[in-house]
């Protein structure tokens, strides 16, 4: 399913005409962790199949993630996420964020270096989007493209409820960590 959602937008953004090969660079494995602390446990996951796409000429930026991707150090909070009553996976398997890094010009990606910069767009997450701006940084080695960003998302903003006799696990703030590393894109011949 992953290939199939990189493979559809790719096709989408070279048939529009908004993107030319040369300046799309992609992963498949990017990574995305959350964590949560609350003075009665941590709650920390990471998922390592991040798709992402990267246009380096405007900026344009997309991630998405399948939800049950996730892994958690214990079982049973890993199955409880997927619940119904938390992120409900089965009817919402994906997040994604589609946005633009707005200040592009600060980015040099043919000279190494570490740039700081700042993306701005919709997230979306258990079938809510809300318009997020978080800062990151774009780092140039080697003619290879990385980038990081860290930024909090606050659960009730995307009607995600933790059911009472939880709530003292889990905070109501979550911090978000995204690391990406991308390859140009190759066109298939």
């Amino acid at each position: 399913m992953k290939n199939q959602i990189i493979s559809f937008f790719i096709s989408l953004l070279l048939i529009t005409g908004s993107l030319k090969a040369q300046d799309m660079h992609l992963t498949r494995n990017g990574q995305i962790t959350f964590f949560s602390t609350t003075p009665l446990e941590d709650i920390k996951a990471a998922n390592n199949e991040v798709s992402s796409i990267l246009n380096t000429k405007t900026g344009a930026l997309q991630f998405v993630v399948l939800i049950k991707s996730f892994q958690f150090k214990k079982a049973s909070m890993q199955e409880h996420f997927n619940q119904k009553n938390y992120m409900d996976s089965d009817n919402f398997p994906k997040a994604e964020f589609k946005g633009t890094i707005t200040d592009l010009g600060k980015v040099n990606f043919k000279k190494d270096g570490v740039y700081p910069v700042t993306a701005d767009g919709n997230l979306t997450l258990h079938g809510v989007t809300n318009k997020i701006k978080t800062t990151g940084t774009v780092t140039v080695k080697d003619g290879k493209i990385s980038t990081t960003s860290k930024f909090n998302i606050t659960l009730a903003d995307y009607k995600v409820t933790v059911p009472a006799f939880q709530a003292s696990k889990v905070a109501e703030a979550v911090e978000v960590t995204v690391n990406c590393n991308y390859n140009p894109y190759q066109p298939k011949s």
